[in-house]
């Protein structure tokens, strides 16, 4: 059975086209509609050596003069195609401008797989249908909701109904974050709901953080450490060239799009800003937010993945202030329909994650780098509300007003949006050390730092740290800030030990004479001399009052 419509781009309704082709009768039933921009071919049951003349000439005569048109064959009840068939199809592609065939079972798509016709054109599997009614949706997106059908599953459900292209998408990055090795789950099927698309991941007895939090208010300290962990990880995580878009393309869009809604100077400078931050390989997540991180068993992954990117923290900061502070400054009841806890829940979480991201308690520090974040964030809440209609609304006209408000503030007293980052403030006392240890492990394990050179690193890193905690206030106590930069091409460590100590510049002691017998060693010197020929390279300068020690690694 054949049938064509003709139709501008967009569904076509089947039922209707099967009562039509109901009232026809030449070979299986075919219908004509006015020609307009695609050509969909309804083939079903059998096309064998018996039909197969018979139905390629009813196709050719049917899109005769409309050669130039996109053919999609609709396969979803065809249920055989021998060789002849297969001609048929060939003989088509060669025909027409572009062809798709789509709906295909898995029995007819094995045999397009094996005679390698998927490989020649364009060829979908029919798509399970999958209803979310009653289900439990355990988290929302900019681009879709995802429900727990079952026990095990969970499902996508994308915003667009011609979401094909943006589940693609979020399956290649996904996999990119996997490889790089970011805990995350890959979707194993793609499914039709409602009038969408939907992607199933398996999320066995998995809950999301937003749950945990909501439920066990004592586990706050727990969560905030997981939270954390994952997030230096994944900004640890140095992304090949091309494989991420970079997130600060879409900033500048967007300090563009204000030119017209701020004042000039504001608006100049806000875009100064943005394109001043430095380019930067690391990945981000995007959207990172506790309904993202899910707690399978004992293992956090990672889920929405399409908004993963590369690009500067700042940019990941000002997602995570919107998503627990910024979207809710003026309603603080509507974060409980998006996260599932209060508003003083979410703030505080949100300070407490900063202040472990940052590796301080300063609140000086914590507010700086905030505030910066501040600036992405409102930026972004007021494009999206005005594209919106916000200024049609006068409560979301209100919103607007308030970030404007604070925006233009946070612009008159800022000069950057950068921060030191990857940076751990902390008492300078011997008993620090194994914290100082673990920090910049995380550093080293995100590069794949071989064991040699990571021992050799560490020994570094021991011997300058126990210096300042023993000698840099003695006999009164500070603090030391201990900084990890990772940067590619080539690959190298950079740890920056800081002081506001005794002036001492520990690249002039005289190195050991190695070559003297016990007897004749001093006891001493050993840690400065180790870390100068473990390191590369060592630069020191005393400024603003402060000891300011780097040590670089080559690790290529």
């Amino acid at each position: 059975m054949v049938y064509f419509t003709y139709y501008i781009c967009g569904s076509y309704d089947r039922n209707k086209l099967l009562q039509k082709e109901a009232k026809v009768s030449i070979l299986d039933g075919i219908i004509f509609e006015n020609e307009k921009q695609k050509t969909v071919i309804g083939i079903s049951g059998r096309v064998d050596s018996n039909n197969a003349h018979e139905i390629e000439e009813e196709i050719m005569n049917g899109i005769t003069g409309r050669e130039y048109l996109p053919v999609i064959i609709d396969a979803e009840n065809l249920n055989y195609i021998s060789s002849a068939g297969l001609r048929v199809l060939l003989h088509l592609k060669k025909t027409v401008y572009d062809l798709t065939i789509t709906n295909v079972s898995n029995d007819v798509y094995e045999i397009f797989d094996m005679t390698g016709f998927t490989q020649m054109m364009t060829i979908e599997k029919a798509y399970k249908v999958v209803s979310v009614e009653g289900c439990e949706e355990i988290g929302r997106g900019a681009n879709g909701t995802i429900y727990r059908i079952d026990q095990d599953n969970v499902v996508k459900v994308y915003n667009n109904p011609d979401a094909l292209d943006e589940i693609q998408h979020e399956r290649e990055v996904a996999r990119t974050a996997l490889v790089l090795g970011i805990p995350t789950a890959i979707s194993y099927d793609v499914v039709k709901v409602g009038d969408s698309y939907g992607s199933v991941f398996e999320l066995l007895n998995a809950r999301s953080f937003s749950k945990i939090l909501a439920a066990q208010p004592e586990k706050m300290d727990w969560c905030v450490r997981e939270y954390v962990k994952m997030l230096k990880k994944i900004h640890g995580t140095i992304v090949p060239a091309g494989q991420l878009p970079d997130i600060k393309e879409t900033v500048v869009s967007w300090a563009r799009f204000m030119q017209d809604y701020l004042p000039k100077e504001a608006g100049d400078k806000l875009l100064a800003l943005v394109e001043a931050v430095p380019q930067d390989n690391h990945m981000i997540h995007g959207d990172y937010h506790t309904k993202n991180l899910e707690l399978q068993d004992d293992e956090v992954l990672l889920i929405d993945m399409d908004t993963l990117a590369v690009g500067n923290p700042v940019f990941e900061l000002a997602s995570m202030y919107n998503a627990y502070v910024g979207y809710y400054e003026c309603d603080h009841e509507a974060i409980k329909a998006f996260q599932g806890f209060d508003y003083e829940t979410a703030q505080v979480f949100w300070h407490k994650s900063l202040a472990a991201y940052l590796g301080t308690n300063d609140p000086s520090r914590i507010e700086e780098v905030e505030n910066k974040a501040r600036i992405i964030g409102y930026t972004r809440l007021i494009r999206r509300s005005i594209r919106r209609g916000g200024l049609e609304d006068e409560g979301k006209k209100a919103e607007i007003e308030h970030w404007t408000k604070e925006l233009t503030e946070l612009l008159e007293e800022t000069d950057t949006l950068t921060f030191l980052r990857n940076e751990l403030v902390i008492d300078a006392e011997p008993e620090n050390l194994k914290q100082v240890q673990d920090f910049i492990d995380e550093h080293l394990d995100a590069a794949g730092c071989a064991p040699k050179e990571r021992m050799q690193i560490q020994i570094a890193a021991e011997e300058i740290f126990v210096n300042i905690a023993s000698y840099a206030y003695a006999p009164a106590k500070g603090k030391a800030t201990v900084c990890v930069e990772v940067s590619n091409n080539p690959l190298v460590i950079t740890l920056t030990f800081i002081d506001n100590g005794f002036p001492f510049n520990p690249i002039l002691r005289e190195n050991p004479d190695i070559s003297a017998t016990a007897a004749e060693r001093d006891i001493g010197g050993l840690g400065i001399f180790m870390t100068k020929k473990f390191m590369d390279d060592i630069y020191y300068e005393f400024k603003d009052g402060k000891n300011i020690l780097r040590l670089k690694k080559d690790l290529e």
